[in-house]
Parts: C-alpha cells; structure tokens; sequence
C-alpha cells in the first residue's frame, strides 16, 4: 500500500507529550504496557515527568509488566526500579507472571511452537522465580492457553491502553500504522494509543542519552557481539530475535546457557546451528562457509517443500503459515529473484510464527517489481 507521510512543526518529544496528557485528559483509566525495553522506557519516562509536573493524574495510571520468566536479570532489574518509581508517584504498577503462551523457535524437535511461561508442572526447571508481589492468576485468564495478546484486552478494556511501539522498528509496523487513521475519530480505532509511534531509532537513543537513563546491560553486551544498533531488541529468551544471539551472549553471562538448556532441552540447537540459514543469520562466518559448498537452487528448494508440505510443515499453525509463503510463491514467480526465493526458504527453515518476514518479503518483492515496471515505462516513453 502507498503510504504518505506528513511532516509537523512540533518535534517529536513535545508530540509524544502532548498525545500523553491528551489521554489522561479523559478521565478515564490509563493502562501502560512496560517491557523494561529501550522504548518502554522512553515512554515510562515521558509519562513519569508529566506526573512529576502536575500534568496528569498518577491516579488514572496503571503500569503492567508481563513477565515471560525467561528474560535477563538486568531486564527485571530495570523493571523493578521502575515499579518503585511508579508507585512512589501515585500510580498502580501490575507485575504479571502467568500462564500465557509464547512461540518457542527452539521447539523444532518437541512438534510444539508454543512455550508456557510459569508452568506449574516445571517449576524446578524455571529460568528464574517471580517476585514475591507478582499477579500469579487471574478470573479471566485461561492458563496456557492464551497469549498476553489475547489475555490483555480483558483486563484493560474499561479504559485508554499507551504503549511504546513505533513504526519505524519494521515495515510490518510501518503498515500497520497507516491503517489506523491516526488522527480520524480519535487516535486510533481501538483503546490503544502509541505516543511514540512516530520516533526513529536515533530519536530514542538521543533520549535516553540526554535523560541520562539506564537501560538493562544486555544492550551493551549485544552491540559488542555484533548485534546491529537497529536490531538491538530484547525480549524472552526463546523468540527468535534473541535467540540469534544467545550463545555469543555466554560470554558475558558464563551460566546463560546452561539454565536456557535445563529450562528448554532443544536450545542446544542455538549452539550448533546459531551460524546457519536455520537462524538466518548472515555473518562473515557463515559467508565463508558458504563459499565453500556448491549453490543452491532455492526455487527449487521451495517447490520441494511446497510439493511434499506435511512433511515439512508438521504443526497446523506451520502448515498455516507455508500456506501463504506458497501463495506467495506463485504469485511472484514471474518475478520474483533468485534472493527473493533465498529468503524465502531461510524464513520456512528458521520459523516465521509471526510473518514479520512475510509480510516484509511481500513489501520487498512487489516494490522492486513496481519499481522495474515504472522504470520501464519511463524508458519506453524516452525512446518514443
């Protein structure tokens, strides 16, 4: 779809300001997602000196954190320092940790894509224990069953949702922006509002630069492994855009691996495989091995697996998402390339629970293809 973006006279931090105190000013209440996250804390700040400003009302404010049990320590450092902070100012702050479902990309050998956060039937083996003041349950919850996705609607329905998602981490997300006509009938067209959505990544370092905040350690650790300061994203251990940088990760925190493994037996799969097309990863190392096997027919891989897919694709939510890189498949085979069909293939090995990158791939091959259409076009009018 064709976006158009429009430029303001306000910079972004007095935007996101101003979009803050508008939802407080409805009087009803405020619930903040907090993920202890680089953006989240953008956003927790930002809220946080409003309330010590007298511009909003700490009374309204409730901030919920979902803890998915197999995160950082500095991450539930980070959080709990922001607890104490909230609820000094006059605000509620929700420390969830619940049975809810998370996609698991170590899960290949288990025939099972679904990771129960808290599982009462392994508690031996847990990553970490929950605070002592943490929500264990709740009367509208289904344990292991629904995902926090589907679980938070429920209980933040009666008021106004303000979370730190920004358009500028993802095309997927870019799009998703665009549909929903901020600024038409309100700022969205559901209960969840996004004060930041309009920042880039230099915006958000400038602020936290500036503020002087902290952020968890595991940022610096991941930059000096190579993680690219776009990708920087921490988030549950067993989601794919950790998982990537696990083993290199070790290094810094040497009983890193061993817990991950007691916790998820197939985990060891990140340190054979952390350097291969199965977590689509595209080092030096990885390069030079290539270079050394003969090339692949990636269009031929794909017909292969898209020919024979229950062999492939053994769960009904894996069979779901082969579906629609099929489709995509060929509709795109008159034009599609030869990196296209790389991609393509990398994403069904490597998991794509999600279709991030799906959707990016569709973004990506159409875009060219519009782009050598235009091309043409231009050129066949310049000869005429």
């Amino acid at each position: 779809m064709a976006l158009r973006r429009v430029c303001s006279n306000m910079d972004v931090v007095a935007a996101a300001r101003q979009r803050i105190k508008n939802v407080f000013a409805n009087g009803v209440p405020v619930y903040m997602a907090f993920s202890a996250g680089k953006d989240s804390i953008v956003l927790a700040d930002l809220t946080y000196q409003l309330i010590r400003a007298g511009e909003i009302n700490p009374a309204l404010l409730t901030v919920f954190f979902i803890d998915e049990e197999a995160i950082f320590d500095c991450v539930e450092a980070t959080a709990k320092e922001w607890r104490q902070k909230f609820l000094l100012a006059g605000a509620a702050f929700q420390w969830w940790c619940i049975e809810v479902r998370h996609y698991n990309c170590f899960n290949e050998l288990a025939n099972d894509e679904s990771f129960i956060c808290w599982d009462r039937y392994k508690q031996d083996v847990w990553v970490r224990h929950p605070p002592a003041f943490a929500i264990r349950e709740h009367s509208q919850l289904r344990p292991r069953m629904e995902s926090y996705q589907e679980f938070l609607p429920k209980v933040t329905k009666d008021g106004i949702v303000i979370t730190g998602v920004r358009a500028a981490e993802s095309v997927q997300r870019l799009q998703y922006m665009a549909k929903l006509n901020m600024g038409i009938k309100g700022i969205t067209n559901s209960n969840t509002i996004y004060p930041i959505y309009d920042w880039k990544n230099a915006d958000i370092w400038l602020y936290l630069e500036q503020r002087q905040l902290d952020i968890p350690d595991v940022y610096l650790k991941m930059y000096q492994v190579g993680v690219n300061r776009n990708n920087l994203r921490v988030s549950q251990f067993f989601s794919i855009d950790t998982a990537r940088s696990l083993v290199q990760l070790n290094e810094y925190y040497p009983d890193l691996m061993e817990r991950i493994i007691r916790r998820e037996p197939n985990a060891y799969l990140a340190a054979l495989y952390w350097d291969t097309e199965m977590f689509g990863r595209s080092t030096a190392a990885r390069r030079k091995n290539a270079e050394k096997q003969p090339d692949k027919d990636y269009k031929a891989l794909l017909v292969k697996m898209f020919a024979n897919m229950p062999q492939y694709f053994n769960t009904p939510h894996k069979m779901s998402v082969a579906k629609n890189y099929r489709n995509l498949f060929i509709k795109t085979a008159l034009f599609a390339t030869p990196a296209d069909h790389r991609k393509m293939y990398e994403a069904l090995l490597g998991g794509d629970p999600k279709k991030r990158s799906y959707r990016a791939l569709g973004q990506t091959i159409y875009g060219h293809f519009y782009n050598d259409v235009k091309t043409e076009r231009k050129e066949k009018k310049r000869c005429e």
